[in-house]
């Protein structure tokens, strides 16, 4: 009878919330960073080609293990004739393949492309959803590409973490995190919202041209006095980006 009570005492007890990692920077800290990478880039872009919503979606589709520059060459003809789902899917899966067969995984994500696109039809009449739980019901999307979405298309205050802002976060220690789910939690955490907007695209290209993932070229770096990695090399910003 005692084991009993002692197994239901266990089991009405709540679970315990994920401890979140402690911050390495403060607020003042985080708004030096991102005031710096403003002055650097007051209007960051995401660098994929797209004439709409709807290009855009395809475009990260298609840009999941490959770079920006092979999907621009590859959409620069496609996106010509095929720019609405109805003529994506007047096209069809092979010619889309056609288009599409420089970038890696291109049979798979061709497959998705006709796939969402007829979704989208059927479903959402033609249009791109500005919701995170259906832009990733369709196929080839995933939490990411719908970030991404959101944000260019939709103007919503997401983070979305792909290798370089997986890498960024854990090596400056911004917002690490075991998964992209941690560590998109960590930024959303972090970063107040007045500066969400623009701040995924400046660590993208932080991490892009900078932080790169092999030999990062901190005596490029504009936020080398207030990096706290144990990587770094160089303490000392480019004139004009000290305190």
């Amino acid at each position: 009878m005692k084991n009993a009570k002692s197994l239901l005492k266990k089991k009405a007890q709540p679970a315990r919330k994920k401890r979140l990692p402690r911050r390495v920077y403060n607020e003042q800290e985080v708004r030096h960073i991102f005031k710096r990478f403003e002055k650097q880039n007051p209007e960051p872009k995401g660098e994929l080609d797209h004439v709409n919503e709807y290009t855009l979606l395809v475009a990260v589709v298609l840009s999941a293990q490959a770079t920006d520059v092979g999907v621009n060459k590859a959409t620069k003809d496609l996106f010509k004739i095929a720019d609405t789902p109805e003529k994506m899917v007047a096209l069809g899966e092979d010619k889309v393949r056609e288009y599409i067969k420089t970038i890696g995984l291109y049979k798979a994500k061709a497959k998705n492309v006709i796939a969402l696109s007829e979704r989208l039809i059927a479903d959402y009449n033609s249009s791109v959803p500005a919701d995170r739980d259906i832009l990733e019901s369709l196929p080839g999307v995933g939490r990411k590409t719908a970030n991404v979405v959101l944000n260019m298309a939709f103007g919503q205050l997401t983070i979305a973490v792909d290798t370089h802002l997986f890498r960024i976060g854990n090596r400056i220690k911004l917002a690490p995190g075991k998964t992209p789910l941690d560590v998109e939690l960590a930024f959303e955490r972090i970063i107040p919202d007045d500066i969400k907007y623009h701040a995924h695209h400046w660590l993208i290209l932080h991490g892009r041209y900078i932080c790169k993932a092999r030999k990062p070229e901190c005596e490029r770096c504009v936020i080398a006095d207030l990096c706290k990695s144990k990587e770094k090399t160089n303490d000392t910003p480019p004139p004009g980006y000290q305190y």
